[in-house]
């Protein structure tokens, strides 16, 4: 009786071996001993890393309050949308679709738009009928990241349920998250069937809708003409002689 031997498989390392499936069928191959970079290959990597790490970030900031399944890819879609807007320039990410089935214009023709206090209107509008669909949840998520610090500040949510059949009027939301960092804010809208979440994903949309950068101080300059002057009347003030030195300024304490 011929005796049977198992081979063990695997995917990924281990050791100096890789496993890893190929048309149905595994292959292993080696490590090799050194892995040469280009500048231009060792910058890539770089930005990829840079851009893995802030979203995660993202990931996380909405990861405990989103309602909608993500699609198997939305890690590798997100990483590619902030290396494409570049890693710096977070409000690339707005418009980014958790699930890319099904965006929130689905059931809002007319966008939100966030104003510059940090309030999310909504316009009125009609909203479009769906067949079994009787009402729709309406899930507000907004997020204060610190990408220098590399933690989530705060976040906010509110929510509204619509009827399909009804006019819809409208709404303003305050989004102002306390905390430092960048405000993120999330639309989630599901289509409801009676009282549960339909589990057709072409009724389930959760996008980044709108990204506002902290607000830095402004630095406001004197024209240079006041300087000019300021600086005349210093010198003249070094000129006056010392018996003829002009009132101090008082300052008064409560």
């Amino acid at each position: 009786m011929a005796k049977q031997t198992s081979l063990f498989t695997f995917t990924g390392k281990a050791g100096n071996m890789i496993g890893y499936y190929r048309d149905g069928k595994h292959y292993f191959r080696s490590m090799p001993e050194t892995v040469r970079q280009t500048t231009a290959t060792r910058r890539a990597a770089q930005r990829f890393g840079a851009a893995s790490s802030k979203a995660r970030l993202i990931r996380g900031a909405f990861a405990n309050d989103l309602d909608v399944h993500c699609d198997a890819g939305h890690i590798n879609r997100l990483n590619k949308t902030i290396i494409k807007g570049g890693v710096r320039n977070t409000e690339a990410i707005a418009g980014f679709r958790f699930n890319q089935y099904t965006g929130t214009d689905r059931f809002f023709t007319v966008a939100p738009t966030l104003s510059e206090n940090r309030i999310l209107h909504i316009p009125p509008q009609a909203l479009p009928p769906f067949r079994g669909i009787s009402t729709l949840e309406v899930k507000v998520i907004a997020a204060r990241v610190h990408f220098g610090e590399r933690r989530v500040t705060g976040t906010e949510t509110a929510m509204i349920v619509l009827d399909t059949r009804e006019a819809f009027a409208g709404a303003a939301l305050n989004v102002d998250v306390p905390g430092k960092g960048t405000l993120i804010v999330a639309l989630q809208v599901r289509g409801m069937c009676g009282s549960r979440a339909s589990f057709n994903r072409k009724y389930l949309a959760a996008d980044i809708i709108a990204v506002q950068e902290p607000q830095t101080k402004q630095v406001f300059h004197k024209p240079e003409h006041q300087q000019q002057a300021m600086l005349q009347q210093r010198l003249q003030s070094l000129a006056t002689p010392a018996h003829i030195s002009p009132t101090p300024l008082v300052i008064q304490r409560e």
